[in-house]
Formats: structure tokens, sequence, C-alpha cells
């Protein structure tokens, strides 16, 4: 129990060393920075962390010698301002827990977060209450909405409790239901919502307060595929609006696919790997991460700048088909615009800059293998 003490103590003090054989998150870039993130839940998590460090002991045997469960392992990561980063694996991946350690929810066993430069584990409690009710919101896919408010009294709550007058923060709650499609049902209760509408409502409260950045946890996975989907898109819209810095946690990667701008794919408490939609879905890392993309439609994900090559090296192989004859497109115009171009196959290509410069050459062979998703 000593050990733990020492260990929560060191914490509180953010002045913890990282693990010897770990490598530091360069920290001057991203809203959210978090560097060799370990949660350990059990009596003496301390001796565990260093047993592991110092051994390699895997979950299994951490759990049969110290009776503790690794929740998150020597996780590095930086989110930038406006991202959307994606955080996808499957149930007991530690992907919901890591998320929690950056609104310090959950106190880490080692590892800090920074956000915008700053050391939350270095905050007392008035500024810890004051970062959640101002710069981060959370989104979780129970919204636990008050039965007895109103929709709009529900959003309105942070604000409420922050002493905004009743006026201000009521025309703040309209403005934000009107931002989620909900304008007009402010006087409703939430037992008169559908799950998606409760879902809005949910989304509505956290923007009320304005939050630099969102923290949403599953927020969509409870609700059918339709309703899904059709928030998924109102999301993608309001992202591009407000442009928020989001850290998106979900076991679904078509999900993932759709929203992020980078995802990061969690196994066991590590990052497997991390890359936007076209680099996971064209160069898994290992057998894991290709079998969960193997079934994932690469038209919409991979661009054109992927699978084409030189122009020198189409024109060298004898083509015989004239550049000037063939269709044209852009570099980042995905492989469904692509086919669209293409139309029968029978000529390339031809990519070119805003300029109206040749950069590549994509012919039916590089469609083929790009649809593939293999390079």
């Amino acid at each position: 129990m000593m050990e733990t003490s020492k260990a929560i103590e060191t914490l509180a003090g953010g002045s913890f060393e990282a693990p010897s054989g770990t490598s530091r998150h360069a920290e001057a870039d991203g809203k959210i920075v978090g560097t060799n993130i370990w949660k350990i839940y059990g009596a003496d998590p301390r001796s565990a962390l260093d047993a592991i460090t110092q051994e390699g002991l895997d979950k299994e045997t951490v759990f049969e010698r110290f009776d503790c469960v690794v929740g998150v392992a020597d996780v590095s990561f930086s989110v930038k301002a406006g991202e959307i980063f994606c955080i996808m694996g499957l149930s007991g991946s530690g992907k919901s827990t890591l998320v929690r350690h950056i609104n310090r929810l959950i106190q880490p066993t080692a590892g800090r977060i920074l956000v915008d430069g700053e050391d939350i584990a270095k905050k007392n409690a008035d500024e810890l209450r004051a970062l959640r009710a101002e710069k981060i919101g959370m989104v979780f896919q129970n919204m636990a909405l008050f039965p007895h408010r109103s929709v709009r009294n529900n959003v309105a709550y942070g604000l409420e409790i922050r002493g905004i007058s009743k006026k201000e923060r009521f025309a703040v709650a309209d403005e934000k239901l009107g931002l989620v499609q909900l304008a007009g049902w402010g006087e409703r209760y939430p037992v008169e919502l559908s799950g998606g509408m409760q879902q809005r409502v949910g989304l509505a409260r956290a923007l009320a307060a304005d939050p630099d950045i969102l923290l949403m946890d599953e927020p969509f996975s409870a609700l059918d595929p339709l309703i899904r989907r059709q928030l998924q898109d109102e999301f993608i819209q309001l992202a591009g609006v407000l442009k928020k810095t989001t850290v998106f946690i979900t076991h679904d990667l078509d999900e993932a696919m759709r929203l992020g701008d980078r995802i990061a794919i969690m196994k066991d408490g590590r990052f497997v790997q991390v890359g936007t939609p076209e680099d996971i879905v064209m160069e898994p890392v290992d057998d894991y991460v290709a079998e969960f993309v193997k079934g994932i439609s690469k038209l919409k994900l991979v661009h054109a700048h992927a699978v084409m090559r030189p122009v020198e090296a189409y024109v060298a192989g004898a083509a015989d088909v004239p550049l000037d004859q063939c269709p044209t497109a852009r570099a980042d115009d995905d492989l469904n615009t692509l086919i669209d171009i293409a139309g029968d196959g029978r000529k390339p290509v031809v990519l070119v800059d805003g300029d109206g410069g040749r950069v590549g050459v994509v012919t039916m062979q590089d469609l083929l293998r790009g649809i593939q998703g293999a390079k």
C-alpha cells in the first residue's frame, strides 16, 4: 500500500518519468497530447508497471502475479486543433478508459495528458471543474438526461450551474437545439423523444458550453443503423461548421472511417496503428488490422494519389494512348470518382494539379489495385 500511495503522490505532482524503453511523444504540436499513458487497475499498480517494463510481462501474467488489470498500456498520441480523432477497438480494448483520461475522470497510473500545453494532473479541484465545464464537453452512449427537466432545461443545465441568467442560457439552448435539428422541441420532455432525438439533446448539451474539445464515447452505437447513419451525417456537417477538436470512440470501423480525419486502432490497451482511413485500408500494419479492414469498401476512402504511377513511368512503358487524349482528374479524387471518369477503362486517367500540370497517371490496373486495397 505504501508504494501505491507514493505512485498517487507522484501523479498528483505530474512528475512521473516515463518507464525506460518508451519514447516520449513530441509535445510541441497538438491540442491534446498524451505521453506514455498507462492505466493499471488493482491494489499495487506501480509494482505491476515496474514488472511490465522490466520483464516484458503480458496482460495475463500481470493478472496472475499481481491481481492487476492493464487497461491502457504505454499509449502516446497527439490530436490537432479541429481534428476528428477516432479511437476504434473491440470491447475491452481500452478505448473508453483512455478517453476518460483527457478530462481526468480517470487518473493515469503513469504518463501525462496536456490540453493546450497544460498538464491536467497539476490542476486543482476548481481548475479541473472549470476545464470540464468550459473547455471539454463529453457525450456518452447513455445520455442520462434529467427526466423531470424539459429538453431546453437539459441543454441549459451546464450554463445554469455556471450562474448564467435564465434568459441567456435558454437562448443558447435554443440555438444549439437548432444546430442538432431539434428546433421547436425545447418544451418537450426526454420521455417524448426517440433514442436518436435524445442523443441529439445530449450533443446540444455538450455544445451549449461552447467547449474547444468534444469527447464522444460511442454516442451512436445503441441506435438503429438508419438513425445512426443519419446522426453521423449530421455530425459531419456540424464538425465542418464548428471545427471542434473531437476524440470519438467507436467499435464500428465503418463509423470510424466515415468520421475520422485519423484513426487509432486499439488492442489490449495499446495503439496498433494510427493513420488516415486511406493509410489504414491501403497499408495495414499487421494481420489484426488487415482482418478489420478487409470488408471495407475502398471506393470513397482511397484517393487517386495513392494508386497513381508517375507520368514518366507510363510514357516509358510505350503506352499506345497519347495523354492529351485521356480524361483528367485531380489527385484527391476518390476511386469512385475515378471509375466514373475512366468510363470503359480503355484510356488511363491523367491526374492534374490546379494549374493543369500532369502529376500522375491511373490505369485500369491501378484502379483495380486500389479497390483491392493493397499497394
